[in-house]
């Protein structure tokens, strides 16, 4: 699935969800080990901010703003001009310039084997923990006929 190095096809936006998504712990330790092939890293922006939080109404179909969510984000880069993009919901500018790092790892020297590894296992542990999600949505529900 990560064997390419994205370009801005569906397989891009396919890690930065598992990234965003991954457990904080294991990506800033997975982001430290990949500092080092790296080199110089420029930091154009690492802050938090509020963004819009777009909604369809699919009555009238139209879209609107339904509020506004905290995210940090870091945007960083290398001396190839090559880019790395983080952005997570809440105050955690540690774990955005985590993601960062591993978008910057996979853009300048494509996936290596530990981020390929550390991608396929977040994404294992979040269809779990998605499974369990649905799983207990699923014992909620109501059938209407049984009234």
């Amino acid at each position: 699935m990560f064997n390419e190095t994205p370009s801005g096809s569906g397989e891009h936006g396919d890690m930065l969800d598992i990234l965003a998504r991954a457990r904080p712990d294991r990506l800033k330790q997975h982001a430290e080990t990949l500092l080092g092939y790296l080199g110089q890293i420029t930091v154009v922006a690492n802050r938090t901010g509020l963004v819009m939080v777009p909604m369809r109404d699919t009555v009238q179909n139209v879209d609107f703003h339904l509020g506004e969510v905290l995210v940090s984000q870091a945007h960083i880069t290398d001396m190839a001009g090559h880019v790395g993009y983080g952005m997570v919901t809440g105050r955690d500018l540690e774990r955005a310039m985590a993601m960062a790092v591993v978008d910057l790892s996979v853009a300048a020297r494509g996936p290596d084997a530990a981020t390929t590894d550390f991608l396929a296992e977040e994404k294992a542990h979040l269809a779990r923990r998605d499974d369990e999600r649905m799983r207990q949505v699923e014992a909620t529900r109501v059938e209407m006929e049984t009234f």
